[in-house]
């Protein structure tokens, strides 16, 4: 990008279409980073590098190290596969245009978000330097496995004393219309897998084998959709079995081994540990009683969390509302995001676009909406800084 006049302000839809032309899908960092860091750098922000294991982040900073105040912005350039190309009518990563729809991978899931918060501290810092500092944390690992992304931003902020007092995710948090919902807090998720072994057989003669199949289903059976009822601001703990399968192309023979995989989205009255420790308890009663062995692997991908309604999320409000009209609700819908790490560092909020065609064929986004969350990023960090 940059402007050709450095006085001009920093156009965000613009801005969101040149990243959608970094093909960035996780874990390449396509130019993305690269066009950010130029552009933050000539706007006077320190900018730093901060890859990790061949994952790509950047860290950008206006104002002093160690700031008495520093608001944080974080969010993701990478995207999710294209999948198939030809069910696509515009280029997805040609950032091609429709009226009031810019096209591409990204174009919602987030690089918009991010083309927003980048175009609005690097107008606020210049038309109005704050007292304090403004800090952006962006990763090129949030669509993956996340462990080398924000993580390793913030792994990198404590060694180099550098701090965020708050924190804004810009993810895209609106089911429908702008303004609509910010996230205050995320249920937690985990996954676990059941492999079972027992022996194979002769369907016809099912004494001389162990059917893991059965085991599995028995397994399955004991573990109800739903694990609560809800808290004050979470919905109901859910549990989905998303897979079941042993591969056996035979009708007549009972297999030797099988395997089951389910989700558990969970709020704060659960803990990962605890509902393993319960996955597992009810693995090895189903063990028990068929003999069949079951060998259980579970990954637990953040914990529940929840920022309570205070000085943050009022201050996120205030702005939606007075650009928007809108009062957003506060929520912890959705999946997991990038703030569940952050929430170890500082106060975070998430407040975003809306996100309807976030991973889908022809995503798209407003170019209406970019501008006006541009504004309402500015005027948080008006508000902010006040």
């Amino acid at each position: 990008m940059p402007p050709t006049d450095p006085a001009a302000p920093t156009d965000p839809a613009a801005l969101t279409a040149a990243l959608i032309r970094c093909a960035s899908v996780t874990p390449a960092e396509g130019g993305a980073l690269v066009l950010l860091e130029d552009l933050l750098s000539q706007a006077g922000f320190a900018c730093t590098r901060v890859d990790r294991n061949g994952t790509p982040n950047l860290f950008a900073r206006w104002g002093a190290r160690g700031a008495n105040r520093s608001f944080g912005f974080n969010g993701h350039t990478d995207v999710v596969p294209v999948g198939d190309l030809a069910a696509w009518t515009h280029d997805p990563f040609g950032a091609e245009t429709e009226g009031d729809w810019l096209y591409g991978r990204g174009a919602t899931d987030m690089k918009s978000g991010v083309a927003a918060f980048a175009a609005a501290a690097i107008d606020f810092v210049r038309e109005t330097p704050p007292d304090g500092a403004v800090i952006l944390a962006i990763t090129g690992d949030e669509e993956g496995d996340a462990t080398d992304g924000t993580v390793a931003l913030l792994d990198w902020m404590a060694g180099q004393g550098e701090r965020m007092t708050h924190c804004l995710v810009g993810e895209p948090t609106c089911p429908d219309t702008m303004g609509q919902m910010m996230k205050i807090g995320r249920r937690g998720s985990m996954t676990a897998w059941f492999t079972a072994q027992g022996v194979q057989g002769h369907s016809a003669y099912p004494h001389r084998a162990k059917n893991p199949m059965r085991a599995l289903t028995t397994l399955l059976s004991r573990l109800p959709d739903t694990l609560d009822a809800g808290t004050a601001h979470f919905d109901a703990s859910t549990l989905q079995i998303t897979t079941i399968d042993c591969g056996n192309p035979a009708n007549n023979v009972i297999p030797a081994k099988g395997s089951a995989t389910v989700n558990i989205r969970f709020n704060d009255s659960h803990t990962g540990a605890a509902l393993a420790d319960w996955l597992r308890a009810e693995a090895a009663k189903v063990e028990a009683e068929t003999g069949v062995t079951i060998a259980t692997r579970i990954q637990i991908s953040g914990e529940s969390f929840v920022t309570p309604p205070g000085e943050l999320s009022a201050l996120i409000a205030r702005a939606v509302q007075a650009e928007t009209g809108v009062t957003p609700e506060l929520s912890t819908t959705g999946g997991t995001s990038d703030a569940r790490f952050v929430k170890n560092h500082c106060p975070v909020v998430e407040f975003g676009l809306v996100g309807r065609t976030m991973h889908q064929v022809d995503e798209r986004v407003s170019m209406t909406q970019i501008h006006q969350l541009k504004s309402i990023y500015s005027r948080i960090l008006k508000d902010y800084f006040a």
